[in-house]
């Protein structure tokens, strides 16, 4: 990974309409990973997987705390995100 790689959270939509949520520093590895089913073991076999929401973060600390803090959120709490990207 390079120096100057830059952390995102992402909340990405499975196929069946579930959402989940993880961090990476390279967004289309991890998508591709996602499709492929070497990604995350929840979303093997939902795919397509779609990014739905994405916000780059400071560093991988920050990624990983934004990350847990949305996967806490309830799933209407996560649709808001999506729908005001923000």
């Amino acid at each position: 990974m390079a120096a100057d790689a830059r952390w995102r959270v992402y909340i990405a939509r499975c196929a069946d309409g579930t959402l989940y949520c993880g961090s990476t520093p390279d967004l289309a590895a991890r998508l591709k990973a996602h499709n492929d089913g070497s990604g995350a073991k929840y979303t093997r076999g939902r795919g397509p997987v779609t990014v739905a929401y994405e916000r780059l973060m400071p560093d991988k600390f920050a990624a990983l705390r934004e990350e847990a803090r949305i996967k806490r959120l309830a799933r209407r709490d996560k649709l808001e995100i999506i729908a005001s990207k923000g």
